[in-house]
């Protein structure tokens, strides 16, 4: 698994004009998934994320994380971060598991990181979705297990 983890003072996923999911400060996790991930892999992700020191603390220093805060997440799939761009100019997304495999893992990372105390929101599963986020910093980490 995937995910690209941004520090945001706001994030807010649409989907046909509707908000389906909406943060204040905390962090926008794309997740993607590829074809030999595991329910206890999403788990270890969720506890990384829910741990990850990227979070201003008093003196504006990245010391702190979610667990520290009782902050949000605004978790959204992305197959896309499985994109393999090496030869041509096209994409090959042939390293993304299917949306049969990718959808509960994805759910398992959420309910996993809502375990652990996250308040979480979500994007929509397949849908055509519009990302809005301010992010602050710019904190920007990948991160893959």
């Amino acid at each position: 698994m995937r995910a690209l983890v941004q520090r945001v003072s706001r994030a807010r996923v649409t989907v046909e004009g509707e908000v389906v999911g909406e943060i204040g400060d905390g962090l926008c996790v794309f997740v993607g998934v590829t074809h030999d991930d595991d329910n206890p892999r999403a788990r270890r992700l969720a506890e990384k994320v829910w741990q990850l020191r990227v979070l201003a603390d008093a003196d504006g220093v990245m010391n702190r994380s979610l667990s520290d805060t009782a902050g949000e997440a605004l978790v959204v799939s992305q197959f896309t971060l499985y994109g393999d761009t090496r030869r041509g100019r096209r994409p090959s997304w042939i390293d993304a598991a299917p949306g049969a495999v990718a959808e509960p893992l994805v759910e398992v990372f959420c309910t996993a990181l809502r375990e652990l105390g996250a308040r979480v929101a979500t994007g929509r599963f397949g849908a055509h979705m519009e990302v809005e986020l301010v992010n602050d910093g710019p904190v920007t980490i990948s991160l893959e297990l």
